[in-house]
């Protein structure tokens, strides 16, 4: 195993499904700018430095939650921050990989 090998994702298509089929929230944690260049329609937008601020939110949707960012690294930390908190968070990466799952 190389030294970047940590980073290589495995294919997320099928968890992705499986949550989008749980009626997950997508959550996208991205800037403000970042999310007007394009976003998942119907995802809610906060953005990662917010997120310890709005767990309670978070929670009250009451719904599982696909966390993405534009690469996988801060919708990563959401996830882990989120499921550390109770919430059934998974990382959907690239908020793009979401996108082509969502009708």
């Amino acid at each position: 195993m190389g030294v970047f090998d940590i980073f290589k994702r495995k294919n997320m298509s099928a968890e992705i499904k499986e949550y989008l089929e749980k009626e997950a929230v997508i959550l996208d944690v991205r800037t403000l700018e970042e999310w007007n260049e394009g976003h998942v329609e119907g995802a809610k937008h906060i953005v990662l430095t917010e997120i310890p601020l709005e767990v309670a939110q978070i929670k009250s949707w009451g719904k599982p939650v696909i966390a993405v960012c534009r690469s996988g690294a801060r919708s990563g930390q959401a996830a882990q921050f989120l499921t550390q908190n109770g919430i059934d968070t998974i990382n959907g990466g690239p908020w793009q990989n979401v996108a082509k799952e969502v009708g």
